[in-house]
């Protein structure tokens, strides 16, 4: 009986490590997915670790986030190019939820935005942090309200015609994702008049080109 129990411990033995290194193989690439993460959200946030923005992120990526929120981080000042990425990235999830659906084209368009102003590498990452973000719920008025406080106007304005070129990705504009996109200019503070000329852009109109000049159809050539 002696032998018996001799494999029988053998066999327990060898199980047990098969198993540890089984798991630790399936962790591994959830480890070095998260590791990616915190090098992009850790490389240049300031403000946007906190307020709703910051929520969001937290909920999204959970304690690896946490960690990183606990450290020190700027609520003033001038905004980063991490606090600019993440901004766009939550407004580009809120604008694509807005009907309900997202579609591929709308995903296309945000990915050659990323690429042609931040790289291939960046891209890819920012890719995967929307499809994360996407599945949070976003209080566009409270994540507007934090833009508005801490983003230069220029910048704002940037962000709006970049959340237009989503909605129109697929050649059409629905009404839907125009209010979103009003919602949130009017939540960043940014007037109707610099909004409306916006919306000019990318909306046939009669009286489009005057929107965009900012004058009415009624105006004369001196005017």
């Amino acid at each position: 009986m002696s032998w018996f129990f001799t494999i029988l411990i053998i066999l327990i033995f060898v199980g047990y490590i098969y198993n540890k290194s089984t798991r630790k193989q399936v962790s591994e690439p959830k480890k070095k997915k998260s590791g990616g993460y915190a090098q992009w959200i850790g490389g240049g946030l300031g403000w946007a670790f906190g307020g709703p923005i910051g929520g969001i992120l937290g909920f999204a990526f959970g304690r690896m986030f946490e960690d990183m929120r606990a450290g020190s981080y700027s609520q003033e000042g001038r905004t980063l190019q991490g606090d600019f990425k993440v901004s766009l990235l939550v407004l580009s999830a809120a604008v694509m939820k807005a009907d309900g659906s997202v579609k591929r084209t709308e995903l296309d368009y945000v990915k050659r935005f990323l690429v042609a102003n931040f790289g291939t590498e960046s891209a890819e990452s920012s890719v995967l942090m929307l499809r994360e973000i996407l599945k949070q719920p976003i209080d566009v008025q409270e994540v507007g309200r934090q833009i508005g406080k801490f983003m230069d106007y220029p910048s704002r304005l940037q962000l709006l015609h970049y959340l237009f070129g989503i909605a129109k990705a697929d050649g059409k504009l629905p009404d839907v994702e125009v209010r979103m996109i009003a919602t949130i200019a009017a939540s960043m503070g940014v007037s109707p008049s610099d909004f409306d000329s916006l919306k000019a852009m990318f909306v046939k109109e009669t009286d489009s080109a005057y929107k965009i000049l900012e004058v009415l159809p009624t105006a004369t050539d001196d005017e």
